[in-house]
């Protein structure tokens, strides 16, 4: 699989299939594509794992891209400004994407599941939802971020703490939960959020600047 980045403020990515290459992407995220390729919505892991993504804001269904010819050009974008960063799975292990955050994943053995957030508290305040997406196996994945992203690479038990809304994903090993920053009056005259996600190493984490509309 070939892949680009294209564009500055709304990017784009550009992937040419060789043939019989097939790649998952978010539903409604095509823009354009050739003719040799086709492709339909699937539910990985089925009617439970569709019901399980629905929670996740993602919808039930993923669209299912396959080739049926060589150079299929297929370009995919996720319909807000923002930025596309590549996750390589084989490298970094796998990744929790939050609510519209997951692009597309490619590669052999890629798994895509549901996973329920680990903490109530994280669920219920820390902007990342109930449900998350866990990309699994070998390949690529591409990861949207509203603004710009901020990558930060945590050692263990080094922490981070991110605004609510403003996590995009982060390694299947961090742990992550949410806690209070200080007083309603704080929060009132300061402008920001009353909770704060707190994220511990091991792991990468990937924040966007903008926070996503949750």
């Amino acid at each position: 699989m070939e892949f680009t980045i294209d564009g500055t403020v709304a990017q784009s990515a550009r992937l040419i299939l060789a043939k019989g290459e097939t790649a998952w992407a978010s539903k409604g995220s095509i823009i354009s594509y050739a003719t040799g390729l086709k492709w339909d919505l699937r539910m990985p892991g089925g009617l439970a794992g569709g019901l399980k993504r629905s929670l996740s804001g993602e919808g039930m269904a993923l669209t299912y891209l396959q080739a049926s010819a060589g150079g299929q050009l297929v370009t995919l974008g996720a319909n807000t400004p923002g930025h596309i960063e590549e996750w390589d799975l084989d490298a970094s292990g796998p990744v929790l994407t939050t609510r519209g955050a997951f692009l597309a994943a490619w590669g052999p053995g890629v798994n895509i599941t549901a996973a329920i957030a680990r903490r109530p508290g994280a669920a219920l305040f820390g902007g990342a939802g109930l449900v998350l997406q866990r990309i699994e196996g070998r390949g690529t994945v591409l990861v949207h971020g509203r603004g710009d992203f901020r990558r930060s690479v945590l050692a263990a038990t080094e922490e981070v703490r991110v605004s609510t809304g403003n996590v995009a994903a982060f390694s299947n090993t961090i742990d992550y939960d949410v806690e209070t920053v200080g007083s309603l009056r704080k929060t009132f005259f300061s402008k920001e959020g009353l909770f704060m996600t707190r994220l511990r190493g091991p792991g990468t984490v990937l924040v966007q600047t903008l926070k996503r509309e949750m």
